[in-house]
C-alpha cells in the first residue's frame, strides 16, 4: 500500500495515466492525492475530472483555484475563457454529477505526517487555525449557499489574516490563502499578482510563503501545488509538486513511503 501525491494535472489526463502507468499505481492498494487544479488548460479536463471521481476512496482530492473557477462558470458568473479547455464538461449527461462532486472536495486535506493544500497556509495559522478556517469555507461550498460564495470570492481583499474578520471577507482571505498564494510581505500581507520564480522578483520585501520568518510551525510537512514557476520545491516541512506540465514542463509525483519522485515530461498538445 502506497501514497502518492501528485502535482497540478490541469487537464494533462494522458501525462497523468503514463505517470501512474510509472509508478504501477493500483487503486485496489494504494492512495491518490491531489493537490488541486484537476482542470484548466490541459486538453481533457473532462477526461481527468471523470478518471479521478471514479477512484472514489483511493483518491484524495482537494480544491484549486482553477476548480473553483470552473465552479463559478457552472453558474453562469464568469464563461469558459479561450485559453481553458473546459467547455467539453458542459457538454455531457453527468456534468452536474461531476460539479457537486468537485465542490463537495475540501481546500485541506490531512495524512498522519503530512498536509496537502493547493497554494499553501496561511503563515498567520497553526495548524488547528488552518483546519478550522478550511472546515468554515468548506461548509459552505457544500451547502446550499455556495453560489453566493463563489459568486463573491473574486478579489484580492482582506490580504492579512485578522481573527475578527467575519462573513465574506473572512471566507475571501481563506480561499485565497489555500488556493491563490504565492508570495507575502514581512507581515504576512499576501500579495495576489507576482506569479514568478522567487530569484526573478526584485522587491527584497517579497519572501515565499514557506520561507517567511514568522510563519507559525506546524507539525506536519505541508504537501502544495500551484506555483509552477518554482518548478517543484523541497525544503524542511514544504514540498512543491507543481512543476508546469500544462506549459511545457513536466507531472510530478511523491510516493510518500519512500520519497521518490516521478516524473512524465509533457506530451506535444
Amino acid at each position: 500500500m502506497s501514497t502518492y501525491i501528485v502535482g497540478d494535472i490541469q487537464g494533462c489526463f494522458d501525462e497523468l495515466q503514463l505517470l501512474l502507468e510509472q509508478a504501477n499505481f493500483n487503486p485496489q492498494q494504494d492512495t491518490l492525492w491531489l493537490a488541486g487544479d484537476l482542470v484548466a488548460r490541459g486538453p481533457k479536463s473532462l477526461e481527468t475530472l471523470r478518471f479521478i471521481k471514479n477512484l472514489g476512496q483511493s483518491a484524495k482530492v482537494i480544491l484549486g483555484n482553477h476548480d473553483l473557477h470552473l465552479l463559478a462558470v457552472s453558474l453562469g458568473i464568469h464563461k469558459v475563457k479561450n485559453k481553458d479547455k473546459t467547455a467539453p464538461i458542459f457538454e455531457v449527461e453527468d456534468k452536474d454529477e461531476l460539479l457537486n462532486w468537485l465542490r463537495c472536495q475540501p481546500l485541506l486535506a490531512e495524512h498522519d505526517e503530512f498536509v496537502m493544500c493547493h497554494a499553501g497556509i496561511s503563515p498567520q495559522w497553526d495548524l488547528a487555525q488552518a483546519r478550522s478556517c478550511a472546515r468554515e469555507v468548506e461548509a459552505i461550498l457544500q451547502s446550499d449557499k455556495w453560489p453566493w460564495l463563489i459568486e463573491n470570492m473574486y478579489q484580492n481583499q482582506p490580504d492579512l489574516w485578522d481573527d475578527k474578520l467575519q462573513g465574506i471577507e473572512r471566507y475571501r482571505y481563506i480561499i485565497n490563502a489555500y488556493t491563490r498564494m504565492r508570495f507575502c510581505l514581512p507581515d504576512g500581507q499576501l500579495d495576489m499578482d507576482c506569479k514568478l520564480p522567487p530569484n526573478e522578483v526584485s522587491d527584497t520585501q517579497f519572501t515565499p510563503w514557506f520561507l517567511l520568518e514568522q510563519r507559525l510551525p506546524l507539525s506536519k510537512t505541508v504537501l502544495f501545488g500551484h506555483w509552477a514557476a518554482l518548478e517543484g520545491y523541497e525544503g524542511s516541512d514544504v514540498i512543491g509538486l507543481d512543476t508546469g506540465c500544462v506549459w511545457g514542463g513536466r507531472l510530478t509525483m511523491l510516493r510518500w513511503e519512500d520519497k521518490r519522485f516521478f516524473s512524465q515530461q509533457a506530451l506535444s498538445q
